[in-house]
């Protein structure tokens, strides 16, 4: 029986999903409570900031589809399975310098100067690299995937809001998928290419400020709403500016890491850092786990017909599915390179000890080292609808 979303009253259309990630649970009246292992992480008991709390309280009738438990490898892959010494993206296409923008260092890392502090996260070469290789992972996670919203084959204009180096947006990603579509790239590093496809654009700019754009088809987030400050003024942006029957969607990472077959201590480096990284963030004003919470802030901006898929991505090669392992490695390494940043703005906001920090990122790095610890992360992919006429609206 396929689920039904209670906004509608009609089945959603069925995405792509990798075989290994599918499950499709059935909607009830009252939804039945999942398998332990199966059953999605949840937020640590903290106290939540301000700008995060909300009055609303999750539909129990959300269409959502939960990722079962990875199989675990009985022995350790060949040390040379994977080969990612090649960059999958090098098309040959000149990028912008970041020489001619201004920037400035923190500890050997490059930082943007627009809305300066805002972003806690360098923009340099490394990251970059990062996100490309994040990027390549999740086409291996969802099978090519770009996005799980509807839009139909002749989308009109979509916004792709904290582009980056507009992986998303280029080549034969979504502006060459979609020919119709104006796509424009929005975000407050220009680190974009100077050549693209006909149909995109970029835009330096802050999208907690006013939106001019009107009349979108799909307005697509990924990894962003563990960096904004304001996540409702965001969400009544998009709303505002997406036509009737057009479609949000967030593609985001639970900062929490987990397991299923208890494996992983409890005094665990690599949970106790992540916790650490918790604090820091809410420090900032900023959630690393507001992924597993933005039914409320959606259905507060006024979307329905909401929808939520959860997805487990390991740490490192423990997985039995090749595919999985691949995608493990690209996590590993992707974690590996991202903890340093902790030690930057995130952890000094803590005031935390220099020397300690770097003991506890070197024991975090050791930690997940060890393949027979099962840790992953969840991400969650949410994708919801502007109501299509005034009887839509308030269902």
């Amino acid at each position: 029986m396929e689920p039904h979303d209670s906004d509608t009253g009609q089945p959603p259309p069925p995405p792509q999903l990798p075989p290994s990630q599918q499950q499709q649970h059935e909607e009830q009246q009252q939804p039945q409570q999942p398998l332990p292992q199966q059953k999605p992480p949840q937020p640590p008991q903290q106290q939540p900031q301000q700008q995060h709390a909300r009055a609303s309280s999750p539909s129990p009738t959300v269409a959502t589809v939960e990722a079962p438990t990875i199989e675990v490898a009985s022995q350790p892959g060949e040390e040379d399975e994977f080969d990612l010494t090649d960059d999958p993206f090098n098309d040959g296409s000149t990028s912008v310098t970041s020489s001619v923008y201004a920037c400035t260092y923190e500890r050997g890392r490059r930082y943007q100067c627009f809305k300066n502090g805002r972003y806690p996260i360098p923009n340099d070469d490394q990251e970059q690299d990062r996100e490309d290789m994040k990027h390549a992972m999740l086409m291996e996670l969802t099978d090519g995937t770009l996005f799980f919203s509807p839009v139909g084959d002749n989308p009109q204009s979509i916004l792709d809001i904290g582009t980056g180096t507009a992986i998303l947006t280029l080549a034969t990603q979504v502006g060459d998928k979609y020919p119709s579509a104006r796509v424009c790239g929005i975000d407050l590093t220009p680190i974009q290419p100077l050549w693209v496809p006909p149909n995109v654009e970029f835009l330096v700019d802050d999208c907690e400020q006013d939106w001019l754009v009107r009349n979108v088809d799909l307005v697509h987030f990924r990894f962003m709403a563990v960096i904004l400050k304001d996540i409702s003024i965001v969400m009544e942006h998009a709303y505002e500016c997406l036509r009737p029957g057009g479609w949000i969607e967030f593609q985001e990472l639970m900062g929490v890491p987990s397991c299923d077959d208890g494996t992983m201590p409890e005094d665990d480096p690599f949970v106790r850092l992540y916790a650490t990284a918790g604090k820091a963030w809410a420090k900032l004003g900023l959630s690393t786990t507001i992924a597993a919470r933005l039914e409320p802030y959606l259905r507060d901006a006024g979307f329905t017909n909401v929808h939520c898929k959860v997805l487990k991505v390991p740490i490192g090669v423990w997985a039995k599915d090749k595919t999985m392992r691949l995608i493990g490695l690209y996590q590993k390494r992707a974690v590996d390179e991202f903890i340093s940043t902790f030690a930057g703005r995130p952890f000094e906001a803590l005031g935390l000890d220099p020397t300690a920090v770097q003991i506890d990122l070197a024991l975090a790095r050791q930690s997940i080292d060890d393949i027979s610890v099962h840790r992953y992360f969840p991400y969650y992919f949410w994708y919801a609808q502007k109501p299509a006429s005034p009887a839509d609206y308030g269902t």
